[in-house]
């Protein structure tokens, strides 16, 4: 994929669930064209957990270019309006220096803000806010059940933190958040000439790989991650706090749980993050992304590397 070709400079996108050997495959493709890897994954950009967070080894790194890699620390969250606001500069700066950028990860509201932009929603009035952030989710889901039944529908019963926004949106605005995102602002989709693909593996390969790369983790130094995050105090709530493993790990380490019992725990909460995803990416990208779904390895690696 090289500069000039095309009249829109080009960007390539590797996305999907975790472990689906998203890295892997665009380190290759980044040796063979030149390019510069942006991540687009909401846990790997917050530094001090490169472990947990499967983010590229130092050897990866000295093999190609990465970008927006630990750039950002654990105690201050990164919205995807903030994170598609540094893509947008990173990426423009990889097209100044003649180079393809190769966005790589699978956050998909970052993907998609950065593509698509953003929902230009006024600030939420304060009492409003407060008065929502206070209630319990049963609460919320009721009242959106009445205001906005469209988002009620959509969102898990479970999801607090967005029954809150959608709920907290319509009561400020008198828009739904679904009226709001049909006007969105700032993609860079109609700049560039994009080139994607979504791995979509088997599920079985996709589940064993989640496993076995946690246990690993455990193994590498994912303790000592945690341990050092805990050691700092940070609000629970925060992103890089909810990062999978941290609460399992953090559960081990107070002895509330085994080292064994901590693994499996982990292993289970990478797996139904992995099947969120894949449930996303399968549904949600355009369909014209092609979807590969092979396990990247092999001659398959090729045939993905074809596909950009």
């Amino acid at each position: 994929m090289a500069i000039g070709r095309t009249r829109k400079p080009p960007v390539a996108l590797i996305a999907g669930p975790t472990a689906s050997g998203k890295s892997a495959l665009a380190l290759e493709f980044a040796k063979r064209s030149g390019g510069v890897i942006v991540n687009a994954d909401s846990a790997q950009i917050y530094h001090g957990l490169p472990i947990l967070s499967a983010a590229p080894t130092a050897k990866e790194r000295s093999e190609v270019e990465h970008r927006l890699y630990g750039v950002r620390d654990p105690a201050e969250p990164c919205s995807a309006a903030e994170w598609a606001e540094m893509a947008r500069k990173e990426i423009a700066e990889v097209h100044s220096e003649g180079r393809p950028p190769i966005l790589v990860g699978g956050t998909g509201l970052y993907i998609r803000t950065l593509l698509d932009g953003i929902a230009p929603v006024p600030p939420i009035d304060a009492t409003i806010r407060e008065r929502v952030r206070s209630q319990s989710v049963e609460q919320n889901r009721t009242e959106l059940e009445s205001a906005d039944p469209e988002a009620a529908s959509r969102l898990r019963s479970t999801d607090k933190t967005r029954i809150a926004r959608a709920l907290e949106v319509v009561l400020s605005t008198g828009l739904t958040l679904g009226q709001w995102q049909r006007h969105r602002e700032g993609g860079i989709r109609s700049e560039i000439a994009l080139k994607s693909l979504i791995l979509l593996p088997p599920r079985e390969w996709l589940y064993a790989r989640c496993d076995q790369r946690f246990e690993r983790m455990f193994e590498d130094g994912a303790v000592d991650e945690v341990k050092a995050l805990l050691a700092r105090g940070l609000d629970p709530s925060l992103p890089a706090m909810r990062a999978i493993g941290v609460r399992e790990i953090a559960s081990y380490l107070s002895g509330d749980i085994t080292r064994e019992q901590a693994i499996a725990a982990g292993q289970q909460a990478t797996r139904n993050y992995a099947k969120r995803q894949y449930t996303w990416f399968a549904h949600q990208p355009p369909h014209e992304w092609p979807r590969f779904t092979e396990p990247v390895q092999g001659h398959a690696m090729d045939e993905a590397l074809a596909l950009l």
